[in-house]
């Protein structure tokens, strides 16, 4: 076994050798480079990643002694690029948990078998640095790592998610080096990296190296002043050297104009000082930065300045003075091939579609990014909250959620996670809230923290989550400036803010759980929000699918979960509870939000003369970016529209606005505008175009009944055992006495249905139903089949006969679920009308659903309709769809979750035919709107698939007309499903019309 000291579980060494923290920077030699912000073209810069030799062992006891000397042969192990996850390239256990620990609860120990993973490489030093200290930076190293160069040790660090930098210059020479580095799975450090993530190890961010002059500017710290009217900003640069040196400072504009230079000599500590009249504010909306350089013997450093006031008056979080409403997601680093290492160009992906769906918040949750996404989040315009990489969510199962803050042998660790993040990214503008971890309790450790941060930096506040008084944890939260919850419900947001006791702005840090086909109540929390100015907005959770890109047994490719690497414990599809998926393909939960949170407001005020009034929303920018586009259909075809409309209205500020349309004061035909608000010009994120949000209203046109004198056929009713036959010109119906309902609809000669018509309760259970489902499945709901008490013919006529049923839905064991009686109705013309009266037992929950469910023949795959689209809709989640008409295939009516569940519904339906694409099919229509669900799969094969891969696509068609189904929510995390969004009623009645056609002939 190797011989080094066991300092991964030691609480006293948390590093050893390592470099004070500092500011995160890249020195440059001319400032041309340093403003392009690439790394390579500073000569002091030399990138370590690429292909490093590997060697894995499962135990650090089988890791032999001396692999780092430079005479032991490496050439027959492993190539392994640096940087990676060593999991994601088939070394070690994949493995996803959310609380629990992947190991006895004993800390500061981990299992003796600790798996280690063996990194060497040979590199060169240049001539050109002989002069020159040098330094080797690791960013990312998951968990803790010895390091050694030349056969020598060099020294030691844990904390994964922040740089650890060491001085090299004692260890190195010019010419050829060899570099060995021992990372190891766990530390006691893993204590408190206990994230809801798969857990990854090795070096998974950049390793390089810094060349420095001998004297040089170790750290800075721009700090600014900034008066209350905003009109003076005072920019005092605190600096660190490493001996004297004389600094040169330029401040310039965004445009690259000098603001001002400044010269000073610094020895070890010193600042110097810039005053900027008028500034330009930054601001996500706006986020305009200035250049600082600063000149120090062969070295040039750039930081990006961005002026802003961070405070909280009177229960208000304000930034540049304005009352600004956080809408934010909460992100971890998650790529589907790559794990926790992401590319620069993913990272810009996540960020412009971010800002294509109107985010302008992220939590980094929940440890710090990557410097650059701090960078771009800088030059893109976001607010960052930045998290320091601490979750102990595991001591909870433990028995004690405090047991580690509360326990002073912990607080040097505590304390070490927010001084480095506090340090890397103290320059930043975007971050406007530090983040005392997730998820660990709350006690001394905590507070010790906060104490040292508002020591450091008294220009952001605080948030920790963990002091919610639900946890039970220290009453004493003076040190937390913000109210911080998790998953409180609506009511429980307004009912704090209307609570005048209650003085700190309170922060949703997670809120609404976007798993699978959800989130189902951002609407409702952000009436809320806007409505209560101590409300400060919040992160909807999460961002991404965590999925991990395989291949089953059969070569589908998919994304997988926790669970099917073979890990135990896991915590299943929990990882999969984003608004995107892991490549990136927005799910529907995100289209909802971009219009929940758009920066601009749309209100009807006089739709019979076209006057309608547009609310700015944007707290720092007008609306003279902006264009208003409308068009008017009638029935779902375009009668008109016109040349956009430029806005102008102020931040915050009304805008009333004429659109010049004509419609008649009468129709047989509704009219519905679409108001839409787009860009003018192109932006570093979106084309000239893009819409930022829209609005829809039906005009007040009367409606004229168009009157019909058709004379309807007669029909031929024959009774034969249990089966009566319906037969009409070109129309042949059969239905079962016996059970209750057609079994054969036809119009000339063409089957309509390929089995029994049925009515259902049942859906597959979406991922936010994963509580509510075990009180469904426990009634039956799942299992409910339907007994007929009895079928009469109540009426007939020469052209029309009609049925009565009187019937129950229920499941084996059980007393039945609910009692109806349905009247069918067929009529000369072959249609057939259904209305059903319902009365469901009173102790029962909610039902999922209620309908009529049809399989319709092979071929049946074009779905024409006017409701509410083109994408999935429910009750409480359709801000982001219109009513219209479309025309779309089966397939394209499915939205596919990575687990299968209940999707593809669209709710508002008003009538709908569904064909093969010759137009054979049937027309569905109601008295009311109804929801619709038509797709390849039924209830039963979503529900007992585990994996979308998983799925056999069915030849024929499932169509469900649903009077109703119950909301989707945000419950797999979140409150419980709110009370207007259940199908809760004990007695409803159901109209629905189904008619066979051929569409040609309508």
């Amino acid at each position: 076994m190797i011989n080094v000291t066991r300092y991964w579980e030691d609480l006293k060494v948390l590093q050893v050798n390592r470099e004070a923290p500092r500011a995160y920077y890249i020195p440059y030699s001319e400032a041309e480079a340093a403003s392009s912000g690439k790394r390579g073209r500073s000569p002091s810069y030399q990138t370590l990643n690429g292909r490093w030799k590997f060697q894995y062992h499962p135990s650090i006891k089988d890791v032999e002694d001396g692999f780092y000397d430079v005479s032991t042969n490496v050439s027959a192990w492993d190539d392994l690029t640096v940087p990676s996850c060593w999991q994601v390239k088939g070394y070690d256990q994949l493995q996803y948990t959310n609380v629990n620990y992947p190991f006895p609860c004993d800390p500061p120990y981990v299992p003796n078998d600790n798996p280690a993973g063996l990194y060497v490489r040979e590199f060169n030093i240049s001539e050109n640095w002989d002069e020159k200290e040098k330094y080797i930076v690791f960013e990312g190293v998951n968990s803790c790592f010895y390091l050694w160069i030349n056969g020598e040790f060099v020294g030691y660090s844990q904390g994964s998610r922040v740089p650890a930098e060491f001085n090299i210059s004692p260890f190195v020479k010019s010419g050829k080096n060899k570099m060995a580095v021992m990372v190891l799975k766990w530390c006691d450090g893993t204590y408190i990296e206990d994230q809801d993530l798969w857990r990854f190890s090795g070096i998974f961010r950049d390793v390089y190296l810094l060349a420095r002059d001998q004297n040089h500017i170790v750290d800075v710290f721009n700090k600014q002043e900034i008066s209350d009217d905003f009109q003076k900003a005072i920019l005092k640069c605190e600096l660190e050297t490493t001996g004297l040196v004389e600094v040169k400072a330029q401040l310039r504009n965004a445009k690259g104009d000098m603001i001002q230079e400044v010269q000073v000599m610094i020895d070890r500590k010193g600042s110097l000082e810039f005053e900027v009249l008028e500034p330009v504010l930054w601001n996500a909306e706006n986020p305009s930065l200035y250049s600082l350089y600063m000149y120090s013997g062969d070295e040039v450093l750039l930081f990006q300045v961005g002026f802003r006031k961070v405070e909280i008056k009177d229960g208000v979080f304000m930034i540049n003075g304005a009352a600004v409403k956080l809408k934010g997601v909460n992100r971890h680093d998650s790529h589907p091939e790559l794990g926790q290492t992401i590319p620069i160009n993913h990272m810009i992906k996540d960020l412009v579609l971010m800002k294509r769906h109107n985010v302008n918040t992220i939590r980094a949750s929940h440890y710090p990014n990557d410097p650059r996404f701090l960078n771009l989040c800088d030059v893109y315009g976001f607010y960052l909250i930045d998290e320091a990489d601490l979750e102990c969510h595991g001591v909870l199962h433990a028995g004690d959620y405090h047991m580690l803050t509360k326990n002073p042998e912990w607080e040097d660790a505590f304390l070490d996670r927010a001084i480095r993040m506090v340090e890397r990214d103290k320059n930043h503008p975007s971050i406007v809230m530090w983040s005392l971890g997730n998820e660990s309790g709350y006690d001394v450790n905590h507070m010790t923290m906060a104490r040292w941060i508002k020591g450091r930096d008294t220009s952001r506040p605080i948030h920790y989550e963990g002091v919610d008084p639900r946890h039970k944890g220290s009453s004493n939260t003076d040190v937390i400036d913000v109210e911080s919850r998790m998953y409180s419900s609506p009511e429980y947001i307004e009912n704090y803010a209307k609570d005048e006791n209650s003085t700190k702005p309170m922060f949703l840090c997670e809120y609404s759980h976007a798993m699978g086909n959800g989130p189902g109540d951002l609407k409702d929390y952000w009436d809320i929000i806007y409505k209560y100015p101590k409300l400060m907005g919040g992160c909807v959770w999460e961002w991404s699918d965590h999925g991990i890109k395989t291949q089953s047994a059969n070569g589908t490719e998919h994304f997988a979960y926790g669970g099917d690497f073979g890990d135990q414990p896991n915590d299943g599809n929990f990882c999969i509870d984003g608004l995107v998926g892991p490549d990136r393909k927005p799910h529907t939960g995100l289209l909802e939000l971009k219009q929940v949170i758009a920066p601009i407001r749309i209100e009807a005020e006089d739709l019979r003369n076209g006057a309608i009034i547009v609310t700015n929303l944007f707290d720092f920018i007008d609306l003279s970016h902006i264009d208003l586009t409308w068009r008017i259909e009638k029935d779902g075809q375009l009668v008109d529209q016109g040349e956009p409309i430029p806005l102008n209205a102020s931040p915050h500020a009304v805008q009333r606005v004429s659109i010049p349309y004509e419609v008649p004061a009468e129709s047989s035909g509704r009219y519905f505008i679409t108001v839409s608000c787009r860009s003018k010009r192109d932006t570093r994120w979106a084309e000239a175009g893009h819409e930022i949000c829209f609005e829809q209203f039906e005009l007040p046109v009367n409606k004229v009944q168009e009157r019909t004198t058709q004379k309807i056929p007669v029909i031929l009713v024959d009774k034969s055992g249990h089966q009566l036959s319906i037969e009409g010109f070109d129309f042949k119906h059969v239905f079962d006495m016996y059970n209750g309902v057609f079994i054969k609809v036809t119009k000339h000669g063409m089957d309509m249905i390929e089995s029994s018509m049925k009515f259902n309760i049942w859906r597959a259970p979406t991922d936010n139903d994963r509580k509510i489902k075990h009180s469904w499945m426990e009634e039956g709901y799942d299992r409910a089949s339907m007994h007929v008490y009895g079928a009469e013919i109540t009426n007939q006529t020469e052209s029309s006969v009609e049925i009565a049923v009187s019937f129950s839905l229920g499941g084996y064991i059980k007393i039945p679920i609910l009692h109806g009686v349905a009247l069918w109705k067929v009529d000369g013309t072959g249609e057939i009308s259904l209305q059903v009266n319902i009365t469901v037992r009173e102790d029962l929950v909610f039902l999922p659903r209620f309908g009529l469910q049809l399989t319709m023949p092979q071929g049946t795959e074009e779905v024409e309709y006017f409701g509410l689209g083109p994408h999935e809709s429910y009750i409480d989640k359709r801000q982001s769809v219109k009513k219209g008409k479309y025309l779309l295939t089966v397939d394209e009516m499915f939205e596919n979750y990575i687990r299968p569940q209940e999707n593809g519904s669209r709710y508002g339906t008003e009538w709908a035919i569904v064909s093969n694409e010759q137009g054979m099919g049937m027309k569905f229509s109601g008295s009311d709107d109804f929801s619709m669900n038509v797709a390849h799969y039924t209830p039963e094969d979503l529900t007992l698939a585990a994996h979308d891969y998983e799925l056999v696509r069915r030849k024929e068609t499932i169509v469900h007309l649903d009077y109703k189904v119950s909301g989707v929510g945000s419950n797999s995390c979140g409150p419980e499903l709110l009370a207007p969004y259940r199908l809760d009623e004990k007695e409803f009645k159901f109209e629905i019309r189904l008619k066979p056609i051929f569409k040609e002939d309508e």
